[in-house]
């Protein structure tokens, strides 16, 4: 049976609501805090606490985790005075927002100065992974304080330790270039057989099992064809994560010729076309869009 750990989770959006209950279902003491205090309100019927304000949230947890926006969000509450000295003695604290590996690595520094642990942590798998409670966890940092924190991560999916700190940032960019490039492959694969008068749900169904098979493909091929583009992963979001992996890769000299245009073309169906709160799948619209086809 799991040990119960008293745990705060900061940041109760798409992905931190779901988190937070599958925390609560494994047995977990948990306090949630959102700035928006709206949205952490549901969990109080789960059986989370909703903090006051985010020095209360973090003052004696074991495990402070945060879902957040950007590595500016996140890092502004790890470099907060009040919120470090409320910090228990030997916490850790695991940063499970998509940010910069310098940000990873800027906030282990402080927190390691300080006497706490500190992992970077992004998910992959959306909301559906989410609430299932099977994330793909990448984790970065010392792989001692990845074992301490392993049951606490187990609760919302499959983490996987993936090197020092910044690497489970650097790991979330190559998952989200993976993709972003996998998004526009399908959505062009999708148009094609729509176009050419095949059923695109009986072609998913037949590419099932196959080499071109995807996760990607099933779930948002179906959302493409049927026009669901309800967000599950946001579409700014998106080019967040290829403005960092862009920005990541310029700094080792590499070009990405693949990644830079499909990160293109997310900028235009955000600013040209109201796309930037539609899910990602939405790049379908954009190429429908290019070639003069209805939206």
């Amino acid at each position: 049976m799991t040990q119960a750990r008293k745990i705060t989770l900061i940041g109760t959006g798409l992905m931190g609501i779901p988190m937070s209950r599958n925390l609560l279902k494994a047995g977990h003491d948990l306090t949630v805090w959102n700035r928006t205090v709206e949205r952490a309100a549901p969990l109080a019927a789960d059986g989370a606490r909703i903090a006051q304000n985010e020095v209360d949230a973090v003052r004696g947890a074991e495990f402070i985790i945060t879902m957040l926006s950007d590595g500016f969000a996140s890092g502004a509450l790890v470099d907060n005075p009040e919120v470090q000295a409320a910090l228990a003695p030997g916490a850790i604290w695991i940063d499970m927002s998509s940010t910069k590996p310098e940000h990873a690595r800027a906030q282990s520094a402080t927190l390691k100065a300080l006497g706490f642990g500190h992992l970077d942590a992004p998910v992959s798998g959306g909301t559906k992974g989410a609430e299932a409670g099977t994330l793909a966890i990448m984790a970065g940092g010392a792989a001692e304080t990845f074992d301490a924190a392993r049951a606490i991560l187990e609760a919302m999916g499959r983490p996987v330790h993936v090197g020092p700190s910044g690497t489970g940032q650097l790991s979330k960019l190559a998952n989200q270039t993976i993709v972003a490039v996998t998004i526009s492959a399908v959505a062009e694969a999708m148009l094609l057989v729509a176009q050419g008068g095949a059923d695109p749900a009986a072609v998913r169904a037949a590419l099932k099992g196959g080499f071109a098979d995807s996760t990607i493909l099933q779930q948002h091929g179906a959302r493409m064809t049927e026009g669901d583009f309800e967000p599950g992963g946001l579409t700014k979001f998106q080019i967040k994560d290829l403005n960092n992996t862009l920005d990541e890769a310029a700094g080792m000299g590499l070009t990405l010729p693949a990644t830079q245009t499909v990160r293109d073309r997310f900028q235009h169906f955000s600013d040209a076309m109201g796309g930037a709160e539609k899910d990602h799948s939405g790049l379908y619209l954009e190429l429908k869009a290019r070639n003069g086809l209805p939206t």
